[in-house]
C-alpha cells in the first residue's frame, strides 16, 4: 500500500527517507493498524504480551534492518528511527520489545561480538528464532552501572562462573540469551557474556504490579555460579565502554519511542475531540481544546526534529554520547507532557483503556525512565557543555 505521512509529521520529515523505505514503513503501519491495535489494550490489561506479533515482525523487516548481516535493503539511521516511532505509535510495550531484542540484545553482539559470533546469532536473532535480553540494570545499580556493577564474573580456564543479581530486565521471562554484562573479578573491568538462559544457575522471575508498559515481561535474574564457556564472552567488550556504545545508539532509538508514544496519545486526543460534542458541538471547535493539541504538536515537532537530526548524525558516525543523551531527556520531557495534555483533553474518558489515550499516558512513565534517566542524560550533556564532571 502506499505511504501516506503522518498529519502529526508537521514539518514533513518523512521526506528524508527513499522510496524502499517509504514502502517498508507503509507496509509496517498496515500491520500494525490490522493486527496489533486492535488486540494491545487487552494484553496490557493482562500484563500479558502477545507472543504472536514476533513472527510478523521478523517477517517484516523490523528485527533485521540495522545489520549488515541481516538487512533486507540498504537503510538509514533516520528510516529505523521511524520504525521505533511507529511501533510506539501503536503501542510501546510492542515498540519496547523491538528496542531489546534489536537495538539491546542485537546490538551488544553487533556492537562488541566477534565476526563469529555476530554471524552465529544476528541472523538467528532477526528471524525470532532467539528472543533475547539486555542485563545490565542491578536491584542495587542502576544509574552507577559503570562502577557499580555487583554482578561478577570469574574466569576458570575456558569458562566464566557469573554470580549475581540483575532487575528490571524486559523480554527476560521468554527470552532464550540475556547478554549479562558482569564486573570482572580478575580486573575490576566490565565483559559482556551471551547467556543462554536454560543455563544451570540461571533464574527469572516476571514483575508484577507493574502500573506502566504493562506488556513488557520484566524479570528479576539471579545468577548462581552460571558457567558460561569463553566463546560466549562478548570478544571486543573489555570494559565499560563497550557498554556505553551499546547504549549511545540505543538512547537515540528511545528518543524516537518517545515521539511515537506522543504521537499516539496526541491522534487519540484528536480523534476524541473530533467526536464528543458538548455545548452542542464537538469539543474540537472550543479554544481551550485546541490550544491543548497545538500545545502538544508543538512539542512532538519539535522533538521529531531533534530525533531526525541525532540519526543523520549517527549515519555519518558523528554521534557522541551528549547528542544522544538531550535528545533522550528532551523528547521524553517533552512526551510525558504531552501525554497529560492529550489525556486533559479527553476529561474522565482519558483514564479508561477505550480511548487509548490512558495507555500512552501511563506507558510514557517508563520511557522516561529507562535508558538513563533525565537527571543522568542532563549530567552526561552538562559535561560536554563545560568540560567538568557532576556525577557525584
Amino acid at each position: 500500500m502506499p505511504f501516506e505521512p503522518l498529519a502529526s509529521d508537521f514539518y514533513s520529515y518523512a521526506s528524508l527517507l527513499t522510496e524502499p523505505e517509504r514502502d517498508a514503513l507503509a507496509a509496517l503501519r498496515d500491520w500494525l493498524e490490522r493486527e496489533v491495535r486492535p488486540i494491545v489494550n487487552g494484553y496490557w490489561e493482562r500484563a500479558e504480551f502477545p507472543m504472536q506479533v514476533v513472527r510478523p515482525l521478523a517477517e517484516l523487516g523490523v528485527l533485521s534492518y540495522a545489520w549488515d548481516e541481516t538487512a533486507p535493503f540498504e537503510n538509514s539511521p533516520v528510516f529505523r528511527g521511524f520504525v521505533a516511532l511507529e511501533l510506539a505509535r501503536v503501542d510501546a510495550s510492542v515498540g519496547t520489545f523491538v528496542g531489546v531484542q534489536n537495538g539491546l540484545a542485537m546490538g551488544s553482539i553487533a556492537t562488541a561480538g566477534s565476526a563469529e559470533q555476530r554471524r552465529e546469532w544476528l541472523p538467528r536473532m532477526a528471524s525470532g528464532e532467539v528472543i533475547g535480553a539486555f542485563g545490565l540494570t542491578e536491584p542495587l545499580s542502576g544509574s552507577d552501572s559503570a562502577r557499580g556493577l555487583r554482578t561478577t564474573a570469574r574466569r576458570e580456564g575456558d569458562t566464566w562462573i557469573l554470580n549475581g543479581r540483575k532487575r528490571w530486565i524486559g523480554n527476560a521471562t521468554f527470552s532464550d540469551v540475556t547478554i549479562v554484562w558482569a564486573k570482572d573479578e580478575a580486573d575490576g573491568q566490565v565483559k559482556g557474556f551471551i547467556v543462554p538462559t536454560s543455563t544451570r544457575g540461571y533464574a527469572a522471575t516476571k514483575i508484577e504490579g507493574k502500573i506502566s508498559l504493562r506488556m513488557v515481561q520484566n524479570a528479576d535474574i539471579t545468577l548462581t555460579d552460571v558457567a558460561v564457556p569463553e566463546s560466549l564472552r562478548l570478544q571486543h567488550a573489555d570494559s565499560f565502554r563497550a557498554t556505553a556504545a551499546v547504549l549511545r545508539q540505543t538512547r537515540a532509538e528511545v528518543a524516537w519511542s518517545a515521539v511515537g508514544t506522543a504521537i499516539g496519545a496526541y491522534e487519540a486526543a484528536v480523534r476524541y475531540a473530533t467526536q464528543r460534542e458538548q455545548f452542542g458541538k464537538p469539543i474540537a471547535s472550543h479554544q481551550l481544546v485546541q490550544d491543548l493539541l497545538v500545545k502538544c504538536l508543538g512539542n512532538i515537532t519539535a522533538s521529531l526534529g531533534m530525533v531526525a537530526r541525532v540519526s543523520e548524525m549517527q549515519g555519518r558516525g558523528e554521534l557522541r554520547d551528549e547528542h544522544s543523551a538531550l535528545a533522550k531527556a528532551y523528547a521524553t520531557t517533552a512526551m510525558r507532557e504531552t501525554v497529560a495534555w492529550a489525556r486533559e483533553a479527553c476529561g474522565g474518558n482519558g483514564i479508561v483503556l477505550d480511548y487509548e489515550v490512558a495507555r500512552f499516558f501511563a506507558d510514557a512513565e517508563a520511557l522516561y525512565s529507562y535508558e538513563g534517566t533525565r537527571e543522568m542524560n542532563t549530567l552526561i550533556v552538562g559535561r560536554a557543555i563545560t568540560g567538568r564532571a557532576a556525577f557525584v
